[in-house]
């Protein structure tokens, strides 16, 4: 009886070890502005979720993004307009390029 205790102990033991070391990759969106200085934050919005960059140099990358098909909102900077592009889709392990993206006064 007690080796049947220990057995199960061990066996949730390293169940509980397997599940913890489980590495999550999701997937990426990344892309680029310009004017450069146009906006200031990247933002992907789904149901359930949400992530967020700041954009150095023109160039934005959300990283370790579940899979699933998001909103993508470019938080503008005076006098730039914030754009919102739907249906940006990421795929685990993959990146998704959205390209240059353009802003307007």
């Amino acid at each position: 009886m007690k080796r049947i205790k220990f057995s199960t102990l061990v066996f949730a033991a390293l169940a509980a070890i397997f599940i913890s070391f489980t590495v999550f990759s999701g997937g990426s969106i990344k892309g680029k502005i310009t004017p450069a200085d146009a906006a200031f934050q990247a933002c992907a919005v789904t149901g359930k979720d949400s992530f967020k960059t700041n954009i150095l140099g023109g160039a934005f990358e959300l990283k370790n993004i579940k899979p699933g098909t998001y909103r993508l909102i470019l938080q503008a900077t005076t006098p730039f307009k914030t754009i919102i592009k739907e249906g940006i889709t990421v795929t685990d392990g993959k990146i998704t390029d959205v390209g240059e993206i353009a802003f307007d006064k």
